[in-house]
This record gives C-alpha cells, structure tokens and sequence, in this order.
C-alpha cells in the first residue's frame, strides 16, 4: 500500500536538500528558496508541476511504477533512495545491475557540469540514457529510441543511416568492435539477459553480424580516437574518455579535441551552432 505521509515527507524533504547547481540549473538572482521550487522539480521529473505538488500534499492517484522511476532520477537519487522511494509509493524497487537504467547521482552530477563538451551516459549495450546538450548536437537525440533500436550496436547492423556520422574507413572495425562486446556481455550476463536478446535479434536479422559473431572475437576496444563526419561542421577526430560506475555498469563518455587542432574549431563551431538552433 502506498504510503502517502511517508511519500510527501521523504520528497519534500529531497527537494530542499536540493541546490540549483546539484542539478544542472542556474541559480538566477533574488533567489529566496532554500532548496529546489515544485516547479524546477517536475521540469526535472517530466510532469506537471500540479501533479508533483498533489504528491507533496498527499492527495491524487498512486503513482505508476514509470511516475517513481522519473522522480527518482530527477531528484538524483542513489539507487538506496530510489529503492526507499518505491516501497513508499506502494511498488517493488526496481531490478539493480546492468539492467537498470536509473543513472547514480554521481555520474549525473558530473554531465550537468558538462555544458561545453559532448558527453553521454550509456549502458553496457550502447543504450544512451543521457546527454550533455553537446552531446545531443554531436549525436542528435540518441534517448529517443525505443526497444531493441536503443542500443547503436542494434541500429548499427539493421540500419544503414546510422554509419553515417562515422569515417568509412573505421566501419568494418566498429562492426567487429560492436560484435565482440556483445559477445563477451552475453556471457557475463547469462541465456536469459538483454545482451542475449539483441544477439538473437541480430543473428536473423543482419548477415554481416552472423558472419562476424562466427568468428567468435573478444576483446575488441574502442579506440581512443572516434571520427566523425558531422553534417553540419565535417570530419572531426575527438578523444573519448570513459568513467565507468561499476555498480550500475554505465559509462559516462566524454568526447574532447586536441586544442589549436582543426577538430577542436569545428568542435567550438558545432557549439555555436546548436546554441543558434536551441534560440
């Protein structure tokens, strides 16, 4: 049953501890709230600011499971809290591990510092669950996708468009590379996992991954260097850093250029660009 003091009490109480730049906000001036407003609340959770009060207050319809799962990432909290959250609201805390998509506080504070540099948060199957609004402009909207088309390695080999913003050159390594760590995700994870159902899907639906997972290579690292061709601003050649939260098995990809190289300008004009397009 749900538990609507202790729901109310344990929000309230989240979103006062809450600063501004905890989250990713500006501050602004003649700010006289102590914590986080209702308001800049449901903007982070993805809801009506009505119906975050209603849960503060005590009143309307229990929440769903997916309602919960917002609040508790908007709120950034840990997966104890995110745990704590659900049994308040009246659910069974979701699965944690690699299945989880519930992104840990820490991983998330670090992206919403982020603001000048491309930056994703990923699952171990290429399964993009946040960007840093440069990442976003890198990219485009990589969160959109639903079922198996989530994870690039899936949109790699049943969708030709999406070799697109890579240099045609590296295309046969990034095939062998997707293959490889999907081989080796399966057999950390077991006949009954995620990684298992993409390799099912993609054994009958793609002959190139068929040919490569006979081959049966592991090990395969993406390399530090990724090239893309942007449509917008062309080929640029950017590092890629991985911060890896072990609990959860997200990476945190962070994607620079060398400074005075030529992809570090097309880098600072794709961030004019999509501050243009965001006006």
């Amino acid at each position: 049953m749900i538990d609507r003091a202790g729901l109310a009490e344990f929000l309230r109480r989240r979103r006062e501890s809450l600063q501004p730049e905890d989250v990713g906000l500006p501050r602004g001036q003649r700010r006289r709230t102590g914590g986080l407003r209702r308001e800049e609340v449901a903007v982070l959770c993805h809801m009506s600011t009505d119906y975050y009060a209603r849960l503060e207050q005590e009143r309307g319809p229990q929440p769903s499971e997916q309602m919960i799962a917002s609040i508790a990432q908007g709120l950034h909290l840990s997966l104890d809290e995110r745990d704590h959250l659900f049994r308040l609201a009246g659910h069974h805390p979701p699965p944690r591990g690699a299945v989880s998509d519930h992104i840990g506080p820490g991983l998330l504070r670090i992206l919403d510092r982020l603001h000048d540099t491309p930056a994703e948060i990923v699952t171990e199957l290429g399964e993009t669950l946040r960007q840093s609004p440069l990442g976003f402009a890198l990219t485009g909207d990589t969160t959109r996708y639903t079922g198996p088309a989530r994870s690039i390695g899936y949109r790699w080999f049943t969708s030709p468009t999406e070799r697109d913003l890579y240099a045609p050159e590296d295309h046969p390594f990034m095939s062998r590379m997707f293959v490889s760590g999907l081989r080796e995700a399966t057999t950390r994870r077991g006949p009954n996992s995620r990684a298992t159902w993409y390799a099912d899907l993609l054994l009958d639906r793609s002959e190139e991954f068929r040919e490569l997972w006979a081959t049966h290579e592991v090990g395969i690292r993406p390399r530090e260097v990724k090239r893309f061709i942007h449509p917008e601003v062309g080929a640029m050649d950017l590092n890629c850093q991985t911060l890896l939260d072990p609990e959860q098995s997200h990476l945190l990809l962070v994607y620079t250029a060398t400074p005075g190289s030529e992809s570090y300008e097309r880098l600072q004009l794709l961030s004019v660009v999509s501050t243009e397009m965001l006006r």
